[in-house]
């Protein structure tokens, strides 16, 4: 039975109160999708009998679940290619010559999904600047998913993931194949550190960041979300920081102590001098 007008209202409810999210009308095939893969993963027989259990019970791990997979993990090796080209010819030869004295730099890809993002970062960072081998190097990703999180430590992926946006010398460079899918080298592993976030929660205790990537993500959420987590944002970045959102993102009317910068394609923000 296709999903009713009540369960999708609780879902849809559900998933706002928990993760700030919002799904707009039109997308009961995407609720419906999910909420099968997690009523098979979890013994149920239908959705109808999954969303009971959820509308019976307190707020617990099962409500956790379906709040999870509802999160878009649309994701790829060096996506949009140019923020990460950004990244290559400015930002980090920039920050670099900056921070030579301290010698530290910290990173956060905060809506990661299953790792591409900041794998790619990581590769790009072990290609081209070397020298950050004997720096201080923090990276920190996060997502609000915990199944995706546990992939991206793995590290494994699927022929069609690494054929999107991978460079075969990349591959071959940096992957071993392991039966039906390829492992990123355990170097480049250790380079990332991942933690579950939800980004419309409070955020734990955080360094101040060099560089936040996140990309792809406040636009799931409505105005108001937006301008709390922009206003996180801004007290966490250092005062010549790097903001990098997703293409189809902006700040504009939402946090005006953000400015953007001229980089090609890249959506890409600093902090306004005060």
């Amino acid at each position: 039975m296709p999903i009713s007008a009540s369960e999708f209202e609780y879902v849809c409810d559900l998933v706002r109160q928990r993760s700030a999210i919002v799904l707009e009308p039109g997308k009961e095939y995407l609720v419906e999708a999910r909420l099968i893969a997690v009523a098979y993963q979890k013994g149920f027989s239908s959705v109808q009998d999954l969303v009971a259990r959820l509308r019976a019970q307190p707020f617990n791990g099962l409500h956790q679940r379906v709040v999870e997979a509802m999160a878009t993990n649309e994701t790829a090796f060096f996506r949009d290619v140019h923020p990460f080209e950004a990244l290559k010819q400015a930002v980090l030869p920039e920050l670099l010559a900056k921070r030579a004295a301290e010698r530290t730099l910290h990173l956060w890809s905060s809506a990661c999904s299953s790792g591409q993002e900041p794998y790619s970062i990581a590769m790009l960072v072990r290609e081209h600047f070397p020298t950050l081998a004997n720096w201080t190097l923090r990276f920190l990703a996060s997502d609000i998913s915990s199944d995706v999180l546990w992939r991206a430590g793995e590290g494994r992926y699927s022929q069609l993931e690494v054929n999107r946006g991978l460079p075969a010398a990349l591959l071959q460079k940096y992957f071993r194949e392991q039966g039906r899918e390829w492992q990123i080298s355990a170097d480049v592993r250790r380079l990332v550190e991942f933690r579950q976030i939800n980004l419309a929660e409070p955020w734990p205790a955080l360094p101040t960041m060099d560089i936040i990537f996140m990309r792809n993500v406040l636009i799931y959420f409505d105005v108001e979300t937006r301008k709390a987590i922009l206003g996180k944002v801004r007290r966490l970045l250092k005062a010549d920081g790097y903001l990098f959102l997703g293409s189809a993102e902006t700040t504009l009317n939402l946090d005006d102590a953000f400015a953007p910068l001229p980089f090609d394609k890249a959506a890409c923000y600093r902090l306004r001098e005060t």
